[in-house]
């Protein structure tokens, strides 16, 4: 038997199917991630995260990166107690002068670093601390100057040198004279030409080559020579041990040595080579007062005299 849908039975259908579309549109618009919604708090505390630089245990996150190149050496001044980069030749005048300028003026010190002017040149460019520079070549001093390593008016003459020839006390190679260094088999020393007396003893050889002995005795002479030092005073050490038969050396280096150390043979005034020494304070000395002192003392009378008891004279 065919049942007829009433207009009640087509209502409560009507109800049923409303409800169950409801439902389904309802369930449908609340299905989401498992994120929560982000809130303007949240928002705030996220930008801030990711704008502030994370810091940990073992690396710090700069906030500006700055280039820079690499820091000059730095020096703890050390008041009254001065550096003085001297010229090797000055080695036995150093002691005396050293003590004679502290007891003029109590309460300073000098420590003397001697060595070839070549040498300290090297090591003052290489950023070695001095307070004062003392040169025997005018041609070293000039190069710091034109670096910038001097207060430029502290530059002054302080002494000059000239070129003599020793030998042994003993004398084995019976050298009398100058003609003699030429004889075949003597065994002579000298700097080389970088050093300052190098260049002096070269200019010297050429003038006496022209003047007197002619271009064999220069040629003889110079094949003759077994050793190259890279300071006077090396030069100096090996005649005093007899390691060579002569040397060529500064004035001065015989006149300071204990007598009977050396036999000498002067080089004429005329043919000699006449060495300029200079001495300056340096731009980078923090006791540039008691540098200037001692600069002083150096050109005094006090000071000139102890050079020329060392056999440097006046400039």
């Amino acid at each position: 038997m065919k049942k007829t849908l009433t207009p009640t039975r087509l209502a409560f259908i009507g109800i049923v199917c409303g409800l169950l579309l409801v439902s389904a549109l309802f369930a449908g618009c609340t299905q989401s991630t498992t994120s929560a919604p982000v809130t303007p708090a949240a928002t705030t505390a996220l930008v801030t995260a990711v704008s502030t630089p994370v810091a940990s245990a073992t690396t710090a996150v700069p906030t500006t990166v700055a280039t820079t190149s690499t820091p000059a050496p730095t020096y703890t001044a050390s008041q009254g107690n001065l550096v003085v980069y001297t010229a090797a030749s000055l080695s036995g005048a150093s002691k005396t002068i050293g003590s004679s300028f502290t007891a003029a003026y109590p309460g300073t010190t000098v420590a003397f670093d001697l060595d070839g002017t070549q040498a300290l040149k090297t090591q003052v460019e290489n950023g070695a601390y001095a307070d004062v520079f003392i040169s025997a070549s005018n041609s070293y001093t000039n190069t710091l100057q034109k670096e910038g390593y001097f207060i430029n008016n502290t530059i002054q003459k302080l002494a000059t040198n000239y070129v003599i020839v020793i030998l042994p006390a003993s004398n084995p190679a019976n050298i009398k004279s100058l003609t003699d260094l030429a004889k075949p088999g003597v065994k002579i020393a000298m700097a080389a030409n970088t050093v300052p007396v190098g260049t002096a003893t070269t200019a010297a050889i050429n003038n006496l080559a022209n003047s007197t002995y002619g271009q064999s005795w220069k040629n003889a002479t110079i094949s003759n020579v077994v050793s190259y030092e890279t300071s006077e005073p090396a030069v100096a050490a090996k005649v005093a041990l007899g390691e060579v038969d002569a040397g060529f050396v500064y004035q001065s280096t015989a006149t300071a040595a204990a007598s009977g150390t050396y036999q000498s043979l002067p080089i004429p005034t005329k043919d000699n080579y006449l060495q300029t020494y200079t001495i300056g304070i340096l731009r980078e000395s923090t006791n540039q007062a008691q540098a200037a002192w001692f600069e002083q003392y150096m050109l005094s009378s006090a000071g000139q005299n102890i050079l020329n008891e060392y056999g440097f004279t006046s400039p």
